[in-house]
């Protein structure tokens, strides 16, 4: 029977599913709409095109070495909840997903959602994620990665438990200082967001000028103080906000700048992935939650 368009748009339709999920459950059963439907909640993709739309805000940060190339990637892998990310299940496929990333050099998490996940797998990445989803109970989302490869002579890897994650590339130092260094981009508050204040964006510092001069305005002090205290108040910000011009969350006396000049280092670049960052947190009612998982829902 031929499978046609109308055909995959209700089943889209009533079940949620992909164009392509569609198509291939309608080409199985035969162009029989209902067996489609009962052919795919039996395998999950229904049901988790259901969970398709909840937020997945907690999760894991994964880093992980190909030790012969020398490439590393750090990755974000989402959960609805803390507890699945705490799943064997759920870390299993997180660590497919970054051996996947490492074997295959996906260029985006569109492309690497249709890569088979093993070598010899007769399943994508996203298939996978779609048996567990259904599995689990939860809406599950590869959130985003970055596959690196080092620049300098060293790389420092600080994971604090598998919340926040980051990499430092640098040049010159020693293996101790790197590792510092990515545990202070780690822990300091706020995290830096560049390196030194040349890279700080244009944008973000006529924002932050815009409100410091509202600010003063609101003490009646005359424009030449107001402008004083605008100047002020936005070269602290450059301080705060760059890696170089933080105090050393292990020793506060001194800058980051001045800890790697002592050491003749030089860091080219960081990575910083914390889990959850711009997402929105789940809010939903448990009780409730429990009763549709109940209903089938």
């Amino acid at each position: 029977m031929q499978i046609t368009a109308g055909m995959v748009k209700e089943l889209r339709e009533r079940t949620g599913a992909g164009m392509m999920d569609c198509k291939k459950a309608l080409e199985k059963a035969k162009g029989d709409i209902e067996n489609a439907i009962e052919a795919m909640r039996k395998s999950g993709v229904a049901k988790a095109a259901k969970k398709a739309g909840r937020i997945a805000a907690e999760g894991n940060i994964l880093i992980k070495q190909n030790a012969e190339t020398g490439e590393t990637v750090i990755l974000e892998v989402n959960s609805e909840t803390d507890f699945v990310a705490k799943d064997d299940n759920f870390k299993s496929f997180s660590e497919q997903v970054a051996d996947c990333i490492l074997a295959n050099h996906p260029a985006n998490v569109d492309v690497l959602m249709t890569v088979p996940i093993a070598a010899g797998s007769g399943q994508t990445v996203e298939e996978t994620r779609q048996q567990l989803v259904a599995k689990l109970g939860e809406n599950l989302s590869v959130r985003r990665f970055l596959l690196h490869k080092l620049q300098g002579d060293r790389l420092g890897i600080y994971l604090h438990g598998t919340r926040i994650g980051v990499l430092v590339d640098m040049q010159s130092g020693d293996d101790t200082l790197a590792k510092d260094i990515a545990m202070h981009v780690a822990g300091h508050q706020p995290p830096p967001v560049c390196i030194s204040e040349d890279q700080i964006a244009a944008e973000t510092l006529a924002k932050e000028k815009d409100v410091f001069i509202a600010q003063a305005r609101e003490s009646g002090k005359p424009d030449n103080i107001i402008e004083k205290m605008v100047s002020g108040r936005i070269a602290k910000f450059k301080k705060e906000i760059t890696l170089l011009g933080q105090p050393f969350v292990k020793d506060p006396e001194t800058t980051v700048d001045k800890l790697l000049a002592r050491a003749g280092a030089k860091v080219n670049q960081f990575i910083r992935y914390e889990v959850g960052e711009g997402l929105e947190k789940r809010s939903d009612n448990f009780a409730e939650e429990v009763m549709a998982q109940a209903r089938g829902e």
